[in-house]
């Protein structure tokens, strides 16, 4: 099964949790702008408690007035006793619209934190990153994000329990967290809550998930669907719905030939292609998908009946579009893992290649082993923990002695609840399209992105078996950049542009 790090990046409908009840958000409505109002003493951890900040921010070149809740949810059992905090950061235009759309929003994993696209996509301030998404020199900063979302929705930062500050009350609840069903039906119930808590049952609802955040938001769009609420849409980034794609086990050739083109994409960026192919990157890519998709996994399923000829020839043509040698695709049996790939094709430089932006390289500091560190989470790490720890509490004045799980830490061993199989949402969001017509789907992928390779979140859309009047609902978007696409420059914009034009229409449909 994958490894929960490279999803960050990451079932049929249950009930819910038993008696699982929430505390209401704090009314927002009476803070005065750049007062901070706080149900508890700042350096306390009172579980359930609220602070609400006013602000304002500039998109588009027009200024917006908002209101900030920084708070906790606590989850109770049938006895009263709380078994979890879940924590969220929530955004309100300052004048109150219950029309307006409301997008709750996470990210994957599973045990990331919704920092990601809080702090680096749609939240009113980001994390000051260089152009092209590298890591600036620390101490690090944070400026306004002129590609917010706040102009579109409102917006809701869910940090399901065991990131962030989100916790289980005792250790051995933990678990009971740390599994696919019992994940989304903690989210339901928050959601389902959260609208009546702040009296939002009459806005248009979406659901924005990164990574295994849209494994989870494809599964919470039935689940919440058959709890009596319809969602206007899903935004899945850096989606993957079916594990069966991404999984390099032996017996599943699937993923080598998904993951190809995103081969060809990093080879072409590191300029590691013939000359033929280092130039159109669009044009290269289609011959890369094609051939990926026929000749390739045809040779695949041959296993060891393809006979030396047909074996040599699919070797060269498998170095040329992915910048390895013949041999060594040789020796690797024409199957080539993603941490492979990312290991051999700058070891030439003495360098290794990210897996969640191959955009991203570092020294490669043990030749000997397969892959040393991921250079993308080296880039991302310090600057969005230091970020968020910063800003929930000089700006948003939620203090608490609790460690900020951003990336891991605090999640056991997941429970896909897969038993001989591999972990899929993507029936749940089918079923979800298939009984509320009018839900539109947005799915955006990095080229340069080796943990949910695009190639095979387009084999998952294309394995729907969505009815074909529902297919104009799906909206398909790639961008030149890695798994958090927004870190790039160009990409945030071109992704909030995208975002727009999809809520805009989903609102809309009829």
């Amino acid at each position: 099964m994958i490894k929960p790090l490279l999803m960050l990046l990451a079932l049929s409908m249950g009930t819910l949790l038993p008696a699982t009840t929430l505390c209401a958000e704090t009314a927002a409505s009476k803070t005065a702008e750049g007062a901070a109002k706080s149900e508890s003493l700042p350096g306390s951890a009172t579980p359930g408690r609220t602070v609400t900040t006013a602000h304002s921010t500039r998109i588009a070149g027009k200024e917006i007035r908002y209101l900030a809740t920084a708070g906790e949810f606590p989850l109770l059992n049938d006895a009263g006793e709380t078994e979890a905090q879940i924590f969220y950061v929530s955004y309100n235009a300052e004048k109150r619209d219950a029309n307006r759309p409301l997008i709750f929003v996470f990210n994957g994993g599973p045990g990331a934190a919704a920092v990601w696209l809080h702090l680096g996509a749609m939240g009113p301030r980001r994390v000051q990153m260089l152009p092209d998404g590298n890591m600036p020199s620390p101490p690090f900063q944070l400026v306004d994000n002129e590609q917010g979302w706040l102009d579109l929705a409102d917006l809701v930062f869910v940090d399901p329990v065991g990131t962030g500050y989100s916790r289980a009350a005792k250790p051995e609840l933990a678990k009971k967290f740390s599994a696919v069903q019992a994940d989304i039906d903690s989210l339901t119930r928050f959601i389902r809550l959260y609208l009546s808590k702040t009296q939002r049952w009459r806005s248009p609802l979406f659901l924005a998930g990164e990574s295994y955040g849209s494994f989870r938001s494809a599964a919470l769009s039935e689940s919440l669907l058959e709890h009596g609420i319809a969602l206007n849409g899903v935004l899945l980034i850096s989606s993957i719905l079916n594990l069966q794609t991404v999984s390099f086990d032996f017996g599943n050739d699937l993923p080598y030939s998904l993951f190809l083109p995103s081969y060809t994409a990093t080879a072409w960026y590191h300029k590691k292609l013939a000359p033929e192919l280092q130039g159109d990157l669009e044009r290269t890519l289609a011959d890369a998908e094609k051939w990926a998709a026929s000749d390739y996994l045809t040779a695949l399923n041959q296993g060891d009946r393809l006979d030396p000829a047909a074996r040599r020839a699919v070797s060269e043509k498998l170095a040329h579009f992915t910048g390895l040698s013949a041999s060594f695709v040789e020796n690797r049996n024409l199957r080539i893992d993603s941490r492979d790939f990312a290991a051999e094709l700058l070891r030439g430089d003495g360098r290794i290649t990210g897996i969640m932006d191959t955009r991203f390289s570092a020294p490669n500091t043990a030749p000997s082993k397969s892959f040393p560190f991921d250079p993308t989470v080296s880039t991302i790490r310090s600057p969005f923990t230091s970020a968020v720890n910063l800003y929930l509490r000089d700006e948003l004045n939620y203090h608490s002695d609790l460690e900020y799980f951003v990336l891991g830490g605090g999640i056991g061993r997941w429970d896909w609840e897969a038993k001989n199989s591999y972990a899929d949402t993507s029936e749940n969001l089918r079923d979800a399209m298939a009984k509320n017509r009018y839900l539109g789907v947005f799915i955006a992928s990095g080229l340069f992105d080796l943990a949910t390779p695009h190639f095979a979140t387009d084999y998952t859309v294309a394995h729907l078996g969505v009815a074909p009047e529902l297919k104009k609902n799906i909206t398909v978007r790639r961008y030149r950049s890695g798994h958090m696409m927004y870190l790039e420059k160009e990409s945030l914009a071109q992704l909030k542009k995208d975002a727009a034009e999809f809520i805009g229409a989903a609102v809309k449909r009829r």
